[in-house]
């Protein structure tokens, strides 16, 4: 991923949170000559390595857990708020015109050697954490126990376990650093009006990274 230094974002704890808020990754890895991705739930053990763990799950009948290289590392992309920007927003198209379209965005890259877990306790509390992470927010809270055991053990035994030691951690937020404090005003206004959710998210990253006095 090409990241211009303006656009880097390095503080562990942002990337991280960033990770938790959207953890849908996609998941990358090689086989042969071949490049497979794979779209999966991942929770994240800040604590374990020195950029943390990602674990997950797949189901038994996806080849990936057995043909992912363990030569070349995995690259999981976390896919923040993203938007379109229209020049309209610029302050500066109204005074010289010189402006056009760009997408903002906020991404996470995680790379590490993968490996498969077949244990059945290691399965069970992974889905437990998963239920637990996911589960919160609702009004009533679904639990694994809510299911018949003997359904649960069927789950089990029709997927893996991946788990994913991350050795580097890439961030890029383009959320018009490279504007000036007025374009990127604009910016936050324009997307905060249109509403959706994407536009809200991104709109609020713009706003924190304005720099009174700043020219970007």
């Amino acid at each position: 991923m090409h990241v211009p230094s303006h656009f880097a974002e390095n503080d562990p704890e942002v990337l991280r949170a960033l990770i938790r808020g959207h953890p849908l990754g996609t998941w990358v890895t090689q086989d042969g000559d071949a490049l497979f991705a794979n779209h999966i739930p991942f929770l994240l053990d800040a604590d374990r390595g020195p950029h943390g763990t990602l674990v997950g799950h797949v189901a038994r009948a996806n080849p990936v857990w057995r043909t992912f290289s363990t030569r070349v590392r995995s690259l999981v992309v976390f896919q923040g708020a993203d938007a379109y920007v229209t020049p309209s927003f610029y302050p500066s198209k109204r005074a010289h015109g010189k402006v056009v379209p760009t997408w903002n965005y906020a991404v996470v890259h995680a790379q590490g050697m993968p490996r498969a877990i077949e244990d059945r306790d290691w399965l069970l509390r992974l889905l437990e954490r998963l239920v637990t992470t996911h589960e919160a927010t609702e009004a009533r809270p679904w639990k694994i126990a809510d299911a018949p055991a003997d359904y649960v053990d069927g789950l089990l035994r029709v997927i893996v376990g991946i788990e994913i030691p991350i050795d580097a951690l890439t961030g890029k937020w383009k959320v018009s650093q490279n504007r000036p404090e007025g374009d990127r005003r604009g910016v936050a206004e324009g997307l905060a009006a249109r509403g959706d959710a994407d536009a809200v998210e991104m709109a609020e990253l713009v706003r924190r990274h304005i720099v009174a006095g700043s020219d970007g």
